[in-house]
């Protein structure tokens, strides 16, 4: 690899454009993309390396990521990348709406976007030198790799309650609501275990996950007793709920919430601090930008009005524009020197892709 703008700490971007012309380049010429997008690339009425400018230009893309569901992972990793890759690992969506879709996580985005996370942590007064209790996905799932690092990093050590967003989902779809009462009991005990016996600084849990730890008294009691720090997201928390457990449940904790997906890359949109009335979610541009458009039209909503998340992805590991999310979401400006727009109060479309979408506790 060259050295590029690809390759600096995604703070130290100053011209998001060249970043995206740079992107194209990448992985459109021949000797270094990956052998999907290059096939992709015959399809298209325009030349990436070419027409394709700056970061508005990526909604000249079509939406492909349906295909990531079956497209060989070899071939989404770039040829410039060599014969010894360095992949992290292969991550899959939740399978919300079908069949999951995978990602190929690289070394070197996984180093870029840890680093500005923690800046983001930082700033949100998520403590370090304490251990983490994340209720997350493990397996196929990103974010128990994160969880991992997370704590590592910050000087603490990571203890999981694993979750299955797959079967909760299942067990609703097919009514069998009172197994997926049953099940979130059983990950409720297993926190209670550990909230007892270990020392535990911060607790990254789902929203709805949240809502029923609130509901039983002495877990209530140890939360309050021994975490510093309740970081949620993978699952909508609807305001009344957030606002309740922000003000009355676990009052005095550092409270904020992040916006994932797999198919970013990995790498969560955390809350901006001071935002805690409605929270508000900043993507780590430029590598990873929303829009919020009219679903019938494509066009960008007014700001403070509600339209569908757009998500991009552009770095030199993945290339993923125009991608259409399940999200419906407030439109906000983002901060200065980022691309895109942020967010707020997401909640999920009823369908998608044909498929009623079921967020169960993830």
């Amino acid at each position: 690899m060259t050295d590029s703008v690809l390759d600096l700490p995604l703070s130290a971007v100053t011209d998001v454009d060249e970043y995206v012309r740079a992107a194209m380049e990448w992985h459109f010429n021949p000797e270094t993309g990956s052998p999907f997008w290059l096939r992709k690339a015959e399809s298209f009425d325009f030349d990436p390396r070419l027409e394709v400018k700056g970061h508005e230009d990526l909604a000249r893309f079509p939406n492909v990521l349906s295909e990531f569901r079956d497209v060989p992972v070899e071939d989404l990793i770039p040829r410039g990348y060599g014969d010894r890759p360095p992949v992290v690992g292969v991550y899959e969506s939740g399978g919300t709406t079908g069949a999951p879709k995978r990602i190929v996580l690289m070394r070197d985005w996984w180093e870029q976007l840890l680093a500005e996370l923690h800046v983001r942590m930082d700033a949100l007064g998520v403590p370090r030198n304490v251990n983490w209790l994340a209720m997350a996905p493990g397996g196929p799932h990103v974010v128990g790799q994160t969880m991992v690092r997370w704590a590592r990093d910050r000087g603490g050590v990571a203890f999981f309650i694993d979750l299955d967003p797959r079967w909760v989902k299942k067990l609703i779809g097919s009514g069998r609501g009172d197994e997926a009462d049953a099940y979130t009991t059983h990950l409720l005990e297993q926190t209670r275990i550990l909230l007892r016996t270990q020392r535990i600084g911060v607790l990254m849990i789902t929203g709805p996950m949240l809502a029923r730890l609130a509901q039983h008294d002495d877990l209530v009691e140890l939360v309050r007793e021994k975490v510093s720090a309740i970081m949620w997201g993978g699952a909508t928390l609807d305001p009344d709920t957030r606002d309740l457990m922000r003000t009355e449940v676990f009052p005095g904790k550092t409270f904020s919430g992040g916006l994932g997906s797999t198919m970013i890359g990995g790498g969560p949109a955390l809350q901006r601090p001071g935002t805690d009335d409605m929270p508000v979610f900043d993507p780590i541009s430029p590598a990873i930008t929303f829009a919020v458009v009219d679903p019938a039209t494509g066009r960008k909503v007014a700001y403070g009005e509600r339209g569908q998340v757009v998500m991009n992805h552009v770095s030199r590991s993945m290339l993923m524009p125009n991608n259409l999310e399940r999200d419906l979401a407030i439109r906000v400006e983002a901060l200065p020197g980022a691309a895109g727009d942020a967010v707020a109060e997401v909640f999920p479309v009823q369908v998608f892709e044909e498929e009623t979408v079921i967020e169960g506790v993830y």
